[in-house]
């Protein structure tokens, strides 16, 4: 039975919840590139829900790769099914550079501590090789290249393409190795990708707010399908930045923006036209933009968000 995607969703939060993960609410707006965030320790993850995979796209594949950078995390798309059938369990799947699993695969990834060895690429099923292990015991039974090339039908070219990890191999291969040397050379698929530095803004920016925010010293990340409009940094100050009316929709999401920032430890902000009624939403300092311009430095936003949410 297929599950749908709001039911998928809530079953992956609950897992999470249960398996000590702090889980952010869940983002309702739309387009949304991301469905939760969730942190344990040191591990956080911008997870998108698709019962059918497929329906991720580039463009949104992109946004959540580019937030996870930004925000020191990891990107995780969990679903069901592609095409016409179901997601193998220990699998994992790409889908334009976002790891994609099914809810069984994370269910025993993070609550069993069993990660996936297996990853579908063109063509079929393949694993990794313990390319250093594997040639330290060939070298060890005195097989050489060659009789081990033919054991395993394949070329001489190819056991060396293994032994020094530039070529992985299907499961029947790398479990006939593990039989021939009786020893597991299997190698746990990478799901978390290692934590890049992130420098620059670099990119245009068309909104008067951001561009403020950019003169001032802040590097802007625009963003296109997220309940805020910008991630804003400076050094460790990383700050959710939404733009916009002061309206109830805007006070939804500075609430959506404060449940993340506490999840990705960060700090959260809505910039306002006119006047505000309030100061903050929860962990979201709102800010009048007439009180923007008045700020010439980073460290004054700082000290203002401060001042907005002790209130």
């Amino acid at each position: 039975m297929t599950m749908n995607k709001e039911f998928l969703t809530d079953r992956v939060s609950d897992l999470l919840a249960g398996s000590g993960f702090s889980v952010s609410d869940r983002c309702y707006v739309r387009p949304r590139s991301f469905d939760l965030a969730a942190r344990r320790g040191g591990l956080l993850l911008i997870l998108k829900i698709l019962s059918n995979i497929d329906g991720l796209n580039e463009k949104t594949a992109v946004e959540i790769r580019r937030l996870a950078k930004y925000l020191s995390g990891n990107p995780l798309l969990v679903g069901e099914k592609t095409r016409d059938h179901g997601l193998e369990g220990g699998v994992v799947y790409f889908r334009y550079g976002v790891p994609t699993v099914s809810f069984t695969t994370l269910a025993d990834w993070i609550v069993e501590d069993v990660p996936p060895l297996v990853y579908a690429a063109h063509g079929g099923l393949y694993v990794k090789i313990d390319g250093r292990l594997l040639r330290k015991l060939r070298l060890e039974s005195g097989i050489s290249l060659g009789a081990l090339a033919s054991e395993l039908s394949v070329s001489r070219r190819t056991v060396s393409k293994y032994e020094i990890e530039r070529m992985d191999t299907t499961i029947e291969v790398a479990l006939r190795l593990e039989e021939l040397f009786g020893q597991e050379l299997i190698k746990p698929v990478e799901i978390l990708e290692p934590a890049a530095p992130v420098s620059g803004g670099g990119e245009h920016i068309d909104d008067r707010v951001l561009s403020h925010l950019a003169e001032i010293g802040f590097d802007v990340f625009p963003t296109a399908q997220s309940p805020f409009n910008a991630i804003t940094q400076k050094e460790d100050l990383v700050v959710l930045t939404g733009v916009g009316k002061f309206s109830s929709t805007m006070l939804k999401k500075a609430r959506l923006m404060s449940s993340l920032s506490i999840v990705t430890r960060t700090f959260s902000a809505v910039i306002v036209d006119g006047e505000s009624k309030v100061g903050r939403v929860e962990e979201t300092a709102v800010i009048e933009s007439r009180e923007l311009e008045r700020i010439g430095k980073t460290s004054e936003f700082a000290d203002l968000m401060s001042e907005k949410q002790d209130r």
